[in-house]
């Protein structure tokens, strides 16, 4: 699938500010950004019907932290933690 302007790029902050507009744009516009961070680019958002070659995401994540509870922590202490449901 062809995606309209390749070079979309925005930064994290904005994405999570943003994130519905943009996700809408995504699915009805097929535009595709490229994420950045601190001006680097970190991650690509595509159409999810977007074509590719599962081979080229093969490797394409490196995990970076000493253990999964870096990955899925908010660093917030829930309400079901401290037995508050």
């Amino acid at each position: 699938m062809d995606t309209h302007d390749e070079g979309r790029t925005i930064s994290a902050s904005r994405l999570r500010s943003d994130s519905v507009a943009i996700l809408d744009q995504v699915d009805k516009m097929k535009f595709s950004y490229t994420i950045t961070k601190d001006g680097r680019p970190v991650a690509k958002l595509v159409p999810a019907d977007a074509e590719h070659d599962d081979r080229d995401l093969m490797g394409s994540v490196t995990l970076i932290a000493e253990d999964d509870e870096a990955y899925y922590s908010t660093g917030e202490v829930w309400d079901a933690e401290r037995g508050m449901l």
